[in-house]
């Protein structure tokens, strides 16, 4: 007889740690936490990770692979590279939609930046998140979108906009997360822009 087959996958525990992390924060966060965000028991999570840091640490990795389906989707959604590259804002909302999450993300981001094997995942991540935001950057410059520039630079500038756009606007809180981001995305492209001149006709 072959065994049944599960019901719930590992990347369904990796998700649901990461909302429980974001609800409830790293430092109290059980395993029973996550089991019940998962609909199942905590010892299936010990048989399947073993403990509580194996979990975090897996799913520190699985978030540093985000951008695999993050710019996929954004270039299959917008046909304007400058239109994927402010609809990040809407990618960042994973981050949380609350102060209270983003708090939380921001503890388990603390841990990341203390611990050797949790900041080799951050790093990773950073690391993919540049280098999506730099083709998309060299994309617009290629298709006209964008003036000449240093697309390693902007996209660093980018990335920086996009996570303390996040903070400020869990300190201000005023209006959507989203749309915070977004203003200051556009802000920072602003002055690359290119600037379409219609050519005026004889009759004009």
């Amino acid at each position: 007889m072959s065994p049944r087959p599960r019901q719930v996958s590992d990347d369904d525990i990796l998700r649901a740690a990461f909302r429980a992390i974001a609800r409830i924060g790293p430092a109290t966060l059980t395993l029973a936490d996550v089991a019940k965000e998962a609909g199942i028991s905590a010892a299936a999570i010990v048989q399947r990770f073993g403990s509580k840091r194996a979990l975090l640490l897996a799913t520190a990795a699985d978030a540093a692979g985000g951008d695999a389906y993050i710019f996929p989707a954004l270039r299959a959604r917008y046909a304007s590279p400058v239109a994927a590259l402010v609809g990040l804002a809407d990618c960042m909302e994973l981050m949380g939609t609350t102060p209270a999450e983003i708090g939380n993300n921001l503890a388990f981001f603390r841990v990341e930046l203390s611990d050797p094997d949790f900041h080799r995942h951050a790093l990773s991540a950073s690391r993919r998140m540049h280098a999506g935001i730099r083709a998309l950057v060299k994309d617009a410059v290629k298709g006209g979108e964008l003036t000449r520039c240093d697309a390693d630079r902007l996209a660093y500038a980018v990335q920086a906009t996009l996570n303390g756009a996040l903070l400020n606007w869990a300190v201000h809180r005023e209006g959507r997360l989203a749309d915070w981001i977004r203003r200051d995305v556009r802000t920072l492209l602003a002055p690359y822009r290119v600037t379409r001149v219609r050519k005026r006709s004889d009759h004009s």
